[in-house]
């Protein structure tokens, strides 16, 4: 690039820079005496008396996004139908991920709005409509019209709204099942049913609870909770997933199934662990106390296989996970890689 070029990119970044709005007070909204957004001010409602949901809205950082799988206790929420499915993903490093290839995110989109996690709400008396930063949109028609009888499978479903008292209900259906539940690979079918009830509890803060039914999956509903935030002074960015699938044939290959590592070894892992320190977000991929549990001589950590690379060190699709143990073999503590950075988790006594 030449210097006139440089200049010209430069003369015209502070343009572009203020053109997106990100910092332009959100006019119309209660504020505080310092000119901050009051988040704790009443709830704002429509002429009808209604709860009004429009507005930037941002969930907070969760690690159902990851994996839908929190709680031990639900490891057999699953059919063996999708256990399989879901551990052949995880071998195939989630190659087909939906999400990396630039294809909607489905329910996974509706639940966390995106990759971005930002989204808008517009609503009117007949349909609301949600935009995702992450380019995709969603109609939620509140109307009394039913759902669809038998409908075409699509990327995002089709979905119809009722009010509850002051929480806004919404069942979607008609989902194809080329999407995931989450980034780790639990599958659905077709026949996923979604339920969510929002409810703005003030001006800032909105309740935000999803279920999933699937009765060819999942062997009970699988209700998360997420809170969601007003986000004042600020805006959507375009954001394009740019698809480029030429390359796919070179990275075709055998699944990792690691290397042998004998039961004892592997037993030496097992147990409860909790996250120490690490870079900030790096604890959402997990649970703050992590279990280590193995089974038939596979180690999981909650319910994500370890794939082991050698004695300690192991693959999770996800990060790399390097346990330390002390002089007498027993483990101290594991070393979680990922994009984010480092992060440590001690065991339990």
């Amino acid at each position: 690039m030449n210097r006139m070029a440089i200049a010209t990119a430069l003369w015209l970044l502070p343009a572009s820079v203020g053109a997106q709005w990100l910092n332009l007070r959100t006019p119309g909204i209660p504020r505080t005496a310092d000119g901050k957004a009051n988040l704790t001010a009443p709830v704002p409602r429509t002429a009808d008396g209604k709860p009004d949901l429009s507005g930037l809205w941002h969930p907070e950082a969760n690690p159902y996004r990851f994996d839908v799988i929190q709680d031990l206790k639900d490891e057999v929420i699953f059919r063996p139908e999708a256990e399989a499915i879901f551990l052949n993903r995880v071998a195939d490093f989630r190659r087909e991920d939906p999400v990396t290839h630039c294809l909607p995110g489905g329910p996974l989109e509706d639940f966390t709005g995106g990759a971005a996690q930002l989204y808008r709400i517009i609503q009117s008396p007949a349909v609301m409509a949600i935009i995702y930063e992450s380019g995709f949109h969603r109609q939620i028609f509140i109307d009394g019209r039913e759902l669809p009888k038998d409908p075409n499978p699509t990327w995002m479903g089709y979905s119809v709204g009722h009010w509850e008292g002051d929480t806004l209900v919404v069942e979607s259906a008609g989902f194809n099942d080329r999407t995931w539940l989450d980034r780790v690979g639990h599958p659905h079918s077709e026949d996923l049913r979604v339920t969510e009830r929002f409810q703005r509890v003030d001006f800032g803060h909105m309740r935000f609870q999803i279920t999933y039914t699937d009765p060819k999956m999942l062997t009970k509903p699988l209700s998360i909770p997420l809170a969601v935030n007003y986000a004042p002074d600020t805006d959507l960015l375009e954001t394009v997933c740019n698809e480029n699938e030429r390359d796919t044939g070179h990275l075709a290959g055998k699944a990792n199934k690691g290397v042998p590592v004998s039961s004892a070894v592997l037993d030496r892992y097992t147990g409860k662990y909790e996250f120490r320190q690490g870079p900030a977000g790096t604890e959402s991929f997990f649970p703050r106390t992590p279990t280590v549990t193995l089974t038939k001589g596979q180690l999981y950590l909650n319910d994500l296989p370890l794939i082991p690379q050698t004695e300690t060190k192991f693959d999770s699709t996800a990060a790399t996970i390097e346990f330390s143990v002390d002089a007498k073999g027993a483990a101290t503590h594991f070393i979680l890689s990922a994009a984010e950075g480092d992060a440590r988790y001690d065991r339990k006594p």
